[in-house]
């Protein structure tokens, strides 16, 4: 199990954060671009949509990582409007891989 709290004298450390992104997020590819940039950064989690239109996701790894990510997800690719993120700790870890889930 990863340890979920930051050192909050260097700011290292893993850390899992679950996020709700909301705006033009669903049919304009922005799952696969959530797979596509999580593991490039060599984070693990999931992404899926859910049926209220908006996309959710949990993001594990340091924490200056899993904070570009969510940087990142504020714009999103190019066809995505995003107008809202929320935040709060993830409750999951110990992810293997960043996958793609099913809708929920």
């Amino acid at each position: 199990m990863t340890d979920t709290r930051p050192d909050p004298a260097t700011g290292s450390g893993n850390i899992s954060v679950q996020v709700r992104i909301e705006g033009k997020v669903q049919g304009v590819w922005y799952r696969a671009w959530t797979v596509e940039q999580a593991t490039k950064r060599g984070l693990t989690g999931w992404v899926r949509n859910r049926t209220d239109h908006t996309v959710e996701a949990v993001f594990c790894g340091p924490v200056d990582v899993v904070q570009s990510m969510i940087t990142a997800c504020h714009e999103g690719p190019p066809h995505a409007r995003v107008d809202r993120i929320h935040e709060e700790p993830g409750l999951e870890d110990g992810f293997t891989a960043f996958e793609k889930r099913r809708t929920a």
